[in-house]
């Protein structure tokens, strides 16, 4: 056991924290203040974004419900604002805070990234790998620094059938292609783009890979932790259950589900690889410390990953997120929840012609003709587009090794696990998802369990005119196969 506790390392330090605002950086934010109390300060790099300086932007974050738990208001005085931004050369830090931040902090978690699948490969290598290097080279001047924690994805080598925890070669050098972003037209690299990122699906993963490449050639300089969460999925305990603030992945899917516009999905029957937002924090807070305390010469790195065997199949994901969105319906629902899985291409394909396509035509033709302004085929199109980019995660069997993350909790005292939770193999996957749903519902819907009688209502109405269309449809069909049948025989 380590000779100094988790809250015990952690107390009198100052960390430095990037993508603050983001989904992992506010939940580490909340945690770290709720549950290191005695931590000296926590320094956010903060851009101005749509009209709000830095400070009213922080103000606004730590308004939220994520947040509520912390009783002691007074711990929110130890956030500090650093006005930058990752686009800007020296993360546009004044000198002053630049000064200020080399002297005093000891632990840097690097979390700012795009998440976005669909970005081109300039947005995605401006954020994900020139801003990890103006993160660096910050970094590289702290007198004081313990350890460096680069959030990273365990979906940064795609080439790889198995993902150990351990630093690979990217495939490309990442400032030959940095050098490429920067003298490059939109329209060059767009063409070069697919066969530059092969085999990734999409630039995310392509520039998380150059990104840890990058990281690497710091090593030796100040100590280094890689963490590799899957996917990231909505809170199972903390701070709220369930708890989400955007529609990214899984969450858009479910969301769309609920809403009766999604009707059927493409995935293989392979083993789910997602973990809840809570215990990828944990497991980040976990690893700075143990790599702070031992400071071990070479890179480690840690896949935050699921390896319990209990994992779910995303066919039974799907099947029971269904279930839910039935129990716990949407009050504002545009048809009734009907979907499921398609195992081959070719049944999504029909099914995605004749309940997403045909459907939205219709809705905007008619909203057309009364005068109303149409939706329903952008809708569409967007949503579309996100299954496609999704499908590639959910219709292949991932292999990511994780002993250290699966150690990280015999590293530690009982006391501390239950604080800093992180075995995988407690999960309660069906009271997860149920988790999962209701926090949708509330956070993203904004629907309380009041609107849930009225909610039904819909539901039981909506269920009627799916089967009265569905009886129809059949009918036809049945209909014209016979009138063909009979041109044919006669």
């Amino acid at each position: 056991m380590a000779p100094l506790g988790v809250l015990e390392y952690y107390a009198k330090k100052s960390i430095f924290i990037t993508g603050g605002s983001g989904f992992i950086g506010k939940v580490l934010i909340e945690k770290l203040l709720r549950c290191c109390p005695d931590i000296k300060a926590i320094y956010v790099l903060m851009r101005k974004k749509k009209g709000q300086a830095p400070q009213e932007r922080l103000d606004e974050i730590i308004s939220r419900r994520c947040f509520e738990k912390i009783k002691d208001i007074s711990m929110f005085s130890k956030i500090c604002v650093i006005p930058g931004d990752i686009f800007e050369e020296g993360l546009a830090i004044s000198a002053e805070d630049r000064t200020m931040l080399q002297k005093e902090v000891q632990i840097v978690f690097h979390s700012a990234a795009s998440v976005r699948f669909d970005l081109g490969l300039r947005e995605e290598i401006t954020t994900n790998v020139i801003g990890t290097k103006r993160v660096l080279e910050l970094a590289e001047g702290m007198e004081n620094l313990e350890v460096f924690v680069n959030i990273s994805t365990s979906f940064c080598h795609d080439e790889l059938e198995s993902l150990e925890e351990k630093v690979y070669p990217s495939i490309h050098k990442p400032q030959d292609i940095i050098d490429c972003v920067r003298w490059m037209s939109d329209d060059m690299l767009m063409k070069i783009q697919p066969e530059l990122i092969k085999p990734y699906a999409n630039t995310y993963g392509y520039s998380k890979n150059l990104a840890e490449d990058l990281v690497a050639q710091y090593a030796g300089k100040f100590t280094i932790a890689i963490a590799r969460p899957s996917i990231v999925m909505p809170t199972y305990k903390e701070p709220l259950p369930g708890w989400v603030d955007n529609k990214n992945g899984p969450t858009g899917a479910l969301y769309a589900a609920a809403r009766g516009v999604t009707h059927t999905s493409y995935c293989k029957n392979t083993q789910m690889d997602v973990i809840p937002l809570d215990t990828v924090v944990n497991g980040c807070i976990l690893l700075a410390y143990t790599t702070g305390l031992e400071q071990p010469k070479d890179i480690r790195v840690c896949n935050i990953t699921d390896s319990s065997a209990n994992k779910m199949t995303w066919h039974g994901a799907i099947r029971k997120m269904t279930e839910l969105i039935v129990k716990y319906p949407l009050s504002r629902c545009l048809y009734y929840p009907a979907g499921s899985t398609k195992e081959y291409r070719f049944q999504h394909k029909i099914a995605e012609f004749f309940f997403h396509i045909v459907p939205a035509y219709l809705i905007d033709l008619l909203l057309f003709l009364f005068g109303q302004e149409t939706f329903m085929i952008s809708t569409e199109k967007r949503l579309r587009k996100g299954s496609q980019l999704l499908e590639y995660y959910t219709s292949r069997t991932w292999v990511f090794k994780n002993d250290y993350f699966e150690s990280l909790r015999n590293q530690i005292t009982e006391k501390e696990n239950e604080i800093f939770y992180t075995d995988m193999s407690k999960l309660d996957h069906d009271d997860f998802l149920e988790k999962f749903h209701l926090g949708v519902r509330e956070f993203i819907a904004k629907e309380d369990l009041s609107t849930l009688p009225q909610a039904r209502r819909l539901l039981t109405r909506l269920y009627y005119l799916h089967m009265t269309l569905k009886t129809l449809f059949y009918v036809l069909l049945a209909y014209f196969t016979y009138c063909i049948f009979v041109k044919y025989v006669s």
